[in-house]
């Protein structure tokens, strides 16, 4: 039988870091008010677009893996802020990598899309349809937010991370997943104004707007992550007591919390980066495993599962089993372009955009 084993990591973190304290001089907020809600203390913002965060992130992993890029047969990009929706991201990735023969699928399923894309993946490879494919979660949520609401944009940053799998015959990568999504709430966490949808009489995305039930999506999100947990485990024959390492998705601390508590699994068996980066969407969980990697946290045959919730409302998580090499083999030379700016300076015209709306549409 075929199976998928992740052989290469690499993340991209954009070096801008916007801190709560940042946000307090621009919104009616404090470092209290949101690390209490959500513990959160500072994001990243990109001063580059997700495709190219994404590729660095590609090109570290498959390093990471040892391989050469035209080894890689697929390309798996998901993210819900795409630099474009035609042609793909995915791509854009391969034309930066230089690669000459993968097949290019960009994916959506919001902040389950990186989820979704290593599941499709792992069937692929098992299929034998692909044999090397990077899978990436990147996303620019910064460039989508009205910095003039404290509920939503606080919550978000941007950032990218990828994988390699690779196929093999040893039992290990993703062995199970279970992937829901609830329909009937997909307005509970919604944008208007983006997509084909939009009125295009509009100023480009200035008038973007959120919905977001905090509430809501607290109960539907802990409930998700716990039942596709539970579900996978159940499909791989694994105790909840086995899993040594829960990476889940970074919305909240207090959603990862409640997950784990409800589980029954103690806190230093989940791996949290959501107090550095915030929610990067699709982002959150290969940036998240490629840190405990880089800490050196995971060991060979390593039994992980990645619960993931989003908008949607999307729900899923994937048991996998770690394989024998936890060091990557190489580490490429790609880095982004300088930032000559503060996270506060390239969120400026942005807010600004928001400032003069919100006086257009009060008049």
């Amino acid at each position: 039988m075929r199976y998928a084993e992740i052989t290469g990591w690499g993340k991209c973190m954009p070096p801008a870091t916007l801190t709560n304290d940042d946000l307090s001089t621009i919104m009616d907020t404090s470092d209290e008010w949101i690390f209490s809600r959500t513990g959160m203390k500072e994001r990243r913002i990109s001063h580059v677009n997700a495709d190219e965060l994404a590729y660095v992130a590609a090109a570290r992993a498959i390093a990471a893996a040892g391989l050469e890029v035209n080894d890689i047969d697929g390309i798996l990009f998901g993210s819900m802020t795409p630099t474009t929706l035609m042609p793909n991201c995915s791509s854009y990735v391969q034309k930066r990598l230089g690669n000459k023969v993968a097949a290019c699928m960009d994916l959506n399923s919001a902040c389950c899309s990186f989820l979704y894309a290593i599941s499709t993946a792992t069937s692929l490879i098992q299929a034998g349809v692909m044999n090397k494919v990077v899978v990436i979660g990147a996303e620019k949520l910064s460039w989508f937010l009205d910095w003039t609401n404290r509920n939503v944009s606080v919550l978000f940053g941007d950032g990218a991370g990828a994988v390699v799998l690779e196929a093999t015959s040893e039992p290990v990568g993703v062995l199970s997943s279970k992937l829901g999504c609830y329909g009937d709430m997909r307005d509970t966490l919604a944008t208007d104004n983006f997509g084909s949808g939009a009125n295009r009489g509009l100023d480009s995305y200035a008038h973007i707007s959120w919905e977001f039930d905090g509430q809501e999506i607290f109960k539907r999100a802990t409930r998700g992550m716990v039942l596709a947990t539970q579900g996978a485990l159940a499909d791989a024959n694994v105790d909840v007591e086995e899993v040594d390492w829960v990476i889940p998705h970074q919305a909240n601390r207090r959603i990862i919390e409640a997950v784990a508590k409800r589980m029954n699994i103690d806190m230093d068996r989940v791996a949290i980066t959501v107090d550095r980066y915030a929610n990067t969407s699709a982002a959150t969980i290969p940036v998240t495993l490629t840190e405990i990697l880089e800490q050196k946290r995971i060991q060979p045959y390593d039994k992980i599962v990645m619960p993931a919730f989003g908008a949607g409302l999307t729900w899923g998580a994937a048991y996998l089993r770690w394989g024998a090499r936890v060091e990557p083999i190489a580490e490429a030379a790609v880095e982004l372009p300088p930032c000559d700016k503060t996270a506060l300076e390239l969120i400026e015209p942005l807010l600004e955009i928001n400032r003069r709306h919100k006086v257009v549409v009060s008049a």
